[in-house]
């Protein structure tokens, strides 16, 4: 929803996921809370924007992304990238406060990310390192400097140790460290190697499996359907949101509308008083075909909105 600012999106996405007990304003008080929560106070009258239209940042849409998952409170919630375009401090707000969440809510919260900071990887307690589709680590995040040590790959002083981790596991510049006359470490091709064969080494295979069995017979919460609101309100919401979102698009409405009455202009002079004779016939027919050629041709036009629409819908969850 390009023409949507990010207070109407998130107010709209309130009104269908939110139940029908609260009132209208416990919900636009509560996405406005989440809006604050995630860093996009002043952002909240802007236009989330597209392709066509100049909006918020990449970033700042990543985030209003995740305030619509957020005002649920669900109890998994799966985020892909949620630092990427932010900077250290901010990714560190959007990430603790996520955390913070969690913590209180109870959820659990399964995030990939690429280089996160010092801060940010001190958040997470458990980490799931991958290499080309294996797994390289799987664990407490604080035990993985201590894995990379004793496979012989020590995380140096004062660097990151998430940093240390994918450049030891990345392997898209072997060939230049080999070449290099003056590279001293491995290339990441054999570290992923002695990586993988320490990790499924009995000594940490054996803790997985552990940990497996362990939270198998824990058990979980009871599943509970989600109360949402009512279908009468899901249509009416999602009416009158096609409508704002149709009225501020000028491609859909407005440009059509000009491309209507100079194409009728058009057509009305060429076909100006062509008469009443048994010869104005074919005028006449001509007349019917441009104008439902032209009713067709200019209906296709909605399509792209249309399939922004299918885009948003697919990649949201269902419930």
């Amino acid at each position: 929803m390009s023409t949507m600012s990010v207070r109407e999106a998130i107010y709209y996405s309130a009104q269908l996921q939110l139940p029908g007990s609260m009132s209208a304003e416990e919900k636009r008080a509560h996405a406005d809370a989440v809006i604050r929560e995630m860093g996009l106070g002043d952002a909240m009258d802007t236009r989330i924007g597209g392709r066509m239209t100049k909006g918020i940042s990449g970033g700042q849409r990543k985030r209003v992304t995740i305030c619509v998952e957020m005002l649920t409170r669900p109890r998994l919630l799966f985020l892909d990238e949620p630092t990427s375009g932010l900077d250290s401090a901010a990714s560190y707000h959007v990430m603790s406060h996520i955390a913070r969440v969690a913590a209180r809510e109870g959820m659990t919260v399964v995030a990939a990310v690429h280089q996160p900071c010092g801060d940010v990887f001190d958040l997470f307690h458990r980490l799931c390192l991958l290499a080309y589709g294996r797994t390289v680590f799987f664990g407490p995040a604080s035990d993985a400097t201590q894995f990379f040590t004793e496979s012989g790959f020590p995380c140096p002083h004062l660097r990151n140790p998430s940093d240390h981790f994918l450049r030891t596991i990345n392997k898209d510049f072997d060939e230049e460290i080999v070449e290099s006359s003056k590279a001293r470490r491995k290339p990441a091709a054999e570290a992923i190697e002695i990586l993988t064969d320490a990790y499924q080494s009995p000594a940490y295979s054996e803790k997985t499996m552990d940990r497996i069995a362990e939270m198998k017979g824990i058990g979980g919460a009871p599943f509970r359907k989600r109360e949402q609101a009512s279908f009468s309100t899901k249509l009416f919401v999602l009416t009158r949101r096609s409508f704002v979102n149709m009225h501020r698009d000028i491609g859909y409405y407005w440009m059509r509308l000009g491309v209507y009455l100079g194409i009728g202009i058009c057509l009305g002079t060429i076909f100006y008083q062509v008469g009443h004779s048994y010869s104005s016939i074919q005028s006449r027919c001509e007349v019917i075909m441009y104008t439902t050629a032209l009713i067709t041709f200019m209906a296709i036009g909605g399509f792209p909105s249309f399939v922004e629409d299918v885009k948003v819908a697919f990649s949201l969850p269902s419930d």
